[in-house]
């Protein structure tokens, strides 16, 4: 079969597999370039893992039941700004001040600033000589975010040209050293304090990974919280959702929820293999729709290996058998009576040494352990911030629990009826946990209101993977141009966005995502993000002014 090498054309129809942020922001930008789009989508709403949740029963109660952390702000302000408009037209974001606080073993909590010298003045209280190696540990994180951001996020890696700039031959060897050694090792050889450790290399399961198998070269992530700062979206990043989907719609995209694409329609001529549209299925019935171009911001996994033939295949199931899923999850959606200053906006819970508890999320189930699951948690108290989510004299909390990416580990109660058993047992531990650690003895007791959701609600709403909660861990081998290629090789004209490809996980990489959508369709071979404004075509025919 000859490989799909074709560019294709710069205008025409257009099909987004999924409604997550990275489905709405491939097709507002798809169609602000002058495509007619169509976006299918499985459920009822937009927002995929981002979503929303309220329960009948409950006013005034919302989670939010994906991300929380409003990290590179940059990476926002950018996307809009191909649009011409500004975050602040879209969102009302508030700073976080401390950016989060930290619960590690038995020790008393630390509030972890915002801003540089702030970060350095609380590690040199807690290790003396600290602050001034965390003054050189940020300037390296900061050094290694910018050039992340000018020559490898906004990067497809068509061609060796943006990899051989001066800014990444002069700093080979660094780069080299940063991306074989691990995050770990990198902040052990520099920090003694656990806690301080801790605060270092919790970043890694923002990349759905481990410190021990996490390149150091994502150190940078210590720049977007310790020296950016932490930001809150009024609304929850149902905020950040709402914007993009409005940002479609003014841009013409048309929506087709309830509708489960079943396949991916292609036809060849002359030894090519093109897609010609999907199959869906709405209201029970198999329907087709034709397009030039189809986008798959769903499930990389799933696309594969349920939307195509085995042909044409690009990422076959012998290509998963030895990648690393990353996390799985139980999140706890909690409305809780009475104040909890115990706790702030965003918290994190770690065990004081969480050797075992990346060992049972990456490793598998431990003997000595009653429950498969992390004792290192994340606890979000959005009513710190603002009052839409929560009643008058109450709290809401939403907790994560890393646990092994299986979807054996079952369903919660959000969606259904019943949680499975070890989801319950995972989500008692945890607020056992937070209330013995936050100092809250009648936590339990004041819990008014208590959904979870298990590895299982991934796999089934958004055919996830083995259960994974964020995407594939970002180790060496599933970083950058090594995750993969976000155009299939077998078909032309079909594309992948969101957090199962490149560039990675997060709400920040699934906007990038959908940018690098745009360059490879311009045959666009920078390496940095596109100018600002995308020129908007008004018809299908008008050729943008803005490929280089």
């Amino acid at each position: 079969m000859k490989t799909s090498t074709t560019t294709p054309r710069s205008s025409g129809t257009a099909v987004v597999i999924g409604a997550g942020v990275a489905g709405l922001a491939t097709s507002a930008l798809l169609a602000r370039d002058g495509w007619q789009v169509t976006v299918l989508e499985k459920n009822t709403d937009v927002g995929g893992r981002a979503g929303s949740l309220e329960i009948s029963g409950f006013p005034g109660f919302r989670w939010d039941t994906g991300p929380s952390w409003y990290l590179m702000p940059e990476a926002f302000d950018h996307f809009f700004a191909l649009f011409g408009a500004r975050t602040s037209d879209y969102l009302d974001l508030v700073e976080l001040t401390p950016g989060y606080r930290v619960f590690s073993g038995t020790h008393d909590a630390v509030d972890v600033p915002t801003g540089r010298e702030e970060a350095i003045a609380l590690f040199e209280s807690i290790e003396p000589g600290a602050g001034a190696k965390l003054g050189n540990y940020l300037d390296s994180a900061a050094d290694a975010y910018d050039i992340a951001i000018d020559r490898f996020l906004y990067n497809n890696f068509s061609t060796l040209g943006p990899l051989l700039h001066r800014d990444v031959l002069t700093r080979a060897g660094r780069l080299f050293s940063l991306l074989t050694r691990s995050l770990q090792k990198y902040v052990n050889s520099q920090f003694s304090s656990p806690v301080l450790r801790q605060i270092l290399t919790y970043p890694a399961v923002f990349l759905s990974s481990r410190p021990t198998t996490t390149p150091s070269m994502y150190h940078l992530m210590s720049h977007t919280d310790l020296v950016q700062g932490v930001k809150y979206p009024i609304g929850g990043f149902t905020a950040v959702v709402d914007a993009l989907h409005q940002l479609a719609l003014e841009n013409g995209v048309e929506f087709q929820l309830d509708s489960e694409v079943i396949s991916i329609n292609t036809a060849s001529s002359r030894g090519n293999t093109s897609t010609t549209g999907v199959s869906f299925l709405h209201n029970r019935e198999v329907q087709n729709l034709d397009a030039d171009l189809v986008v798959s911001a769903g499930d990389l996994h799933h696309t594969e290996n349920n939307l195509l033939p085995r042909e044409l295949r690009t990422y076959p199931e012998r290509y998963w058998s030895n990648r690393n899923p990353g996390i799985g999850a139980v999140l706890i959606l909690l409305g809780v009576k009475g104040e909890l200053p115990q706790l702030d906006h965003h918290n994190l819970f770690f065990s004081e040494d969480w050797t075992d508890d990346f060992a049972v999320v990456f490793d598998g189930p431990q003997l000595t352990r009653p429950h498969n699951a992390s004792n290192s948690i994340y606890v979000s108290k959005p009513s710190t911030s603002e009052d839409g989510v929560a009643p008058a004299g109450y709290e809401n909390l939403f907790v994560l629990i890393p646990t092994k990416a299986s979807s054996g580990i079952g369903h919660g109660d959000a969606y259904i009826q019943s949680a499975s058993a070890s989801v319950e047992t995972i989500a008692s531990h945890a607020i056992n946990q937070i209330a013995t650690q936050a100092g809250i003895p009648d936590l339990t007791d004041r819990i008014v209101v208590k959904r979870t959701i298990g590895p299982a609600d991934f796999e089934h709403r958004y055919h996830s993977w083995v259960g994974s909660a964020l995407g594939p861990a970002h180790t060496l081998r599933q970083s950058a141009f090594l995750r993969g290629r976000n155009s299939s090789r077998k078909v032309e004209n079909l594309f992948y966005a969101g957090a199962t490809t490149v560039p990675g996980v997060g709400i920040p990489m699934c906007l990038i995502s959908a940018e690098n959508i745009i360059k490879r369709l311009h045959a666009d071979t920078s390496a940095g993000p596109l100018p600002e404004p995308l020129p908007a075509k008004t018809t299908s025919s008008q050729k943008t002014s803005y490929d280089h």
